[in-house]
């Protein structure tokens, strides 16, 4: 029988890698590959009134259940190393009785291990409690992971090239504040699920000899029940949570980019870490530059004496001076220039580059002294027409 913190004393002295057939060092594929094989060959349904196969049935069952998950398995081999070197023994006095006949204290023997909680929460996870079930087990809660946060930002150009501090106002999934989380009505008293029995979750068949754990509908995990559930969360355990964080945007963000942000995300469950915030970000457009990867872009309206002359144009930098761009005589429309470290910032810290495109400017208007002189370049240019030849090639 169990003891109250429900340990079996003869579990100590059974070999489960010899009831699946594996030896102790067996990788945890080969234990399931083992289980299954004999599951499959001894289950009840494709063996009606064998009872020796029966039997085999349920040691297989019993000895894949502690085995085959790897904290279990770690605690039963730990629990046979102490008892095969007389480190504990089992008589007739149950857990309180030793070899001699004497009496000694388990949690005394373990130590540190069994400081707070006892032996039998050292091992009450790994096997069966008392209850009406006989078989479930009631483990503590684990610790989980809050869940991620998305939100999206909107920063200006300027900002995303520079690096901006922003603030966030976040709304998220958190343990109720009214329950703290435990789904009852604040003063009543809790009490073990009926439905799993304080399991957590419920055992679903799927098929021959294979189940599967599903979270308990009746508790949702919690292994708990009240006699009253709670008037905010309606016995959810959940609320929302409405916080204001300061992120940091790294300088060069582009438009689009998600950005994540570790440990600000939602709170974590049973003192579980938090988990992570990704920001997308939105840059709003400049009215003067663009991007292009790395490097920023700008058009530089000319005239058609400065293209054709040549000229010292000085031009805009994002952030900076002015810089002068010199062009050549001749300088055709669409030409690029390129003005060196004075893009984005780069992820190793260093800056893009800024290109200058040449757009000649074609006036809509022109007075009469611009005329006259338009029509004299015309007259000059007469003996050389810019499409001779067009025509007739093609």
């Amino acid at each position: 029988m169990a003891d109250n913190d429900g340990f079996r004393p003869d579990w100590a002295q059974k070999d489960f890698y010899a009831v699946l057939g594996v030896t102790k060092d067996a990788a945890a594929a080969d234990i399931k590959k083992a289980y299954r094989r004999l599951a499959r060959d001894n289950h009840p349904d494709s063996n009606p009134g064998d009872t020796a196969k029966h039997e085999k049935f349920k040691a297989v069952a019993e000895a894949y259940d502690v085995v085959g998950d790897p904290d279990k398995r770690t605690k039963y081999d730990e629990m046979r190393r102490l008892h095969g070197s007389g480190g504990f023994g089992f008589g007739g006095g149950g857990a309180g009785g030793g070899a001699g006949g004497g009496s000694f204290n388990l949690d005394d023997l373990l130590g540190d291990r069994a400081r707070g909680g006892g032996f039998g929460d050292m091992f009450g996870d790994m096997f069966g409690g008392g209850g009406a079930g006989g078989g479930r087990r009631t483990q503590a809660r684990r610790a989980t992971k809050g869940p991620d946060v998305e939100t999206t930002a909107t920063i200006s150009f300027t900002d995303a090239l520079d690096g901006v501090t922003i603030s966030l106002r976040l709304s998220s999934d958190a343990p109720c504040p009214t329950c703290s989380g435990t789904g009852g009505k604040p003063g009543t008293k809790p009490h073990i699920c009926p439905e799993c029995e304080g399991a957590g979750y419920v055992v679903s068949g799927v098929g021959g000899a294979f189940s599967i754990n599903e979270t308990c509908p009746g508790c949702g995990g919690r292994q708990l029940v009240y006699d009253a559930t709670c008037p905010t969360c309606h016995g959810s355990g959940r609320g929302t949570s409405a916080r204001t964080i300061q992120a940091r945007i790294p300088a060069g963000v582009k438009d689009g980019q998600r950005i994540r942000l570790r440990g600000k995300g939602g709170s974590g469950d049973q003192g579980g870490p938090a988990g992570d915030l990704y920001v997308t970000v939105k840059v709003t457009p400049h009215r003067i530059f663009t991007r292009n990867g790395d490097n920023l872009t700008i058009d530089v309206p000319v005239s058609f004496d400065e293209a054709a002359l040549g000229a010292e144009v000085k031009i805009p930098t994002l952030g900076g001076a002015p810089v002068t761009l010199r062009l050549p005589a001749g300088t055709p429309n669409g030409r690029t220039f390129r003005v060196r470290g004075r893009g984005a910032t780069k992820a190793d810290g260093t800056r893009g580059d800024l290109l200058a495109t040449v757009q000649v400017h074609v006036p809509a208007v022109l007075d009469t002294a611009a005329r006259e002189a338009v029509e004299a370049y015309r007259e000059a240019t007469a003996s050389k027409p810019l499409r001779a030849g067009l025509f007739e090639e093609a």
